[in-house]
């Protein structure tokens, strides 16, 4: 069992991490406030866990402004978009196995 474990990454443990790269994985890009509504995170929380993705080369970021208004949004990169879908993969042979 332990060898099935191995496979995990690490940057998706978090149920808010591993939802906002699902998130990512079915949208080409999201906003900040777009996903502070679907998941229903505060500001610190989000902030915290995007950067988290950021830092690891999971999400792309792209700071812009709309009008007056700063608007941010996300990308999964392509190593993200890997690394997700092996840990989604490593977690289906988890549940296999046992």
């Amino acid at each position: 069992m332990n060898q099935l474990l191995t496979n995990f990454n690490k940057a998706f443990e978090s149920k808010a991490r591993l939802s906002l790269m699902s998130v990512l994985m079915v949208n080409d890009s999201l906003s900040f406030n777009a996903f502070k509504e679907l998941l229903g995170l505060t500001d610190g929380n989000l902030a915290t866990h995007l950067r988290a993705l950021e830092e690891a080369g999971f999400v792309s970021v792209q700071k812009q402004f709309v009008g007056r208004k700063p608007n941010t949004t996300y990308t999964a990169t392509e190593a993200g978009r890997q690394a997700f879908t092996e840990h989604l993969n490593a977690l289906e042979e988890f549940i296999k196995g046992i």
